[in-house]
């Protein structure tokens, strides 16, 4: 169900610094949220499925977004878990084409939807905005090449410290990944087998770089797990 609308001063609060969105004046993001309204998305809702047409964007408010798609062998890559302030469905949204990814919450959550008529006039409104979803579109575009990369070019161990490194809350005391994944979840992520990561994951712990509880992962020695995920660099 919808809740009260958003005010620019409180979405501003949650864009990353390099948000499609953060090229708006406060004055443009107002006008923008007129047309939209806070709605609940429950975990594990299906925010938008690879291969449906792209009428609409969204904006993560709270909660995790996973973003995944199955290969033309039929291999799913999970690639990326987006967190609030982030805008996605743009691809499909300025081309009129198919989802390239389909997007589910990880978590309950709240998100806004944008349509395609909502973003066309505010990209008119502000040129600038076009120029960010070329950049953010570039980054996405890099961080799937270095993904298909990683595939390839690196063992098990430094390929899983580096998405290990992706999904660390740097910002956090005890060095929690930013969400709890299961070894199976993780394995889509990586692209490796769940019995290899668990057996990579209970070396590492045995050398006291991570503990394991529970399955849930806290990294104790960011500095030499690091190390690893820079090996090949």
């Amino acid at each position: 169900m919808a809740v009260e609308r958003m005010r620019a001063p409180d979405l501003f609060a949650l864009l990353p610094k390099n948000s499609l969105l953060a090229a708006c004046s406060q004055d443009e993001l107002e006008a923008l949220l007129d047309h939209t309204r806070v709605e609940f998305a429950a975990r594990r809702e299906v925010l938008m499925r690879q291969g449906d047409r792209g009428d609409s964007a969204v904006i993560v408010v709270t909660g995790t977004a996973r973003v995944d798609m199955v290969s033309a062998n039929g291999r799913e890559i999970v690639l990326d878990y987006l967190g609030p302030g982030t805008v996605l469905g743009e691809i499909a949204l300025l081309d009129g084409g198919e989802r390239t990814a389909t997007v589910t919450m990880v978590d309950d959550g709240s998100i806004m939807r944008l349509t395609r008529a909502d973003c066309e006039e505010i990209i008119t409104a502000n040129p600038a905005l076009a120029l960010r979803m070329l950049q953010e579109m570039a980054r996405r575009l890099r961080q799937m090449n270095a993904t298909v990369e990683s595939d390839r070019a690196f063992s098990s161990g430094p390929r899983l410290a580096r998405y290990l490194q992706r999904l660390t809350d740097a910002e956090a005391a005890n060095q929690k990944l930013k969400i709890n994944v299961s070894q199976s979840e993780l394995g889509h992520f990586v692209g490796i087998s769940r019995e290899n990561i668990n057996r990579q994951l209970s070396a590492w712990a045995e050398a006291g770089l991570i503990e394991l509880d529970h399955g849930k992962i806290r990294i104790l020695d960011c500095e030499a797990l690091w190390e690893i995920a820079a090996m090949g660099d």
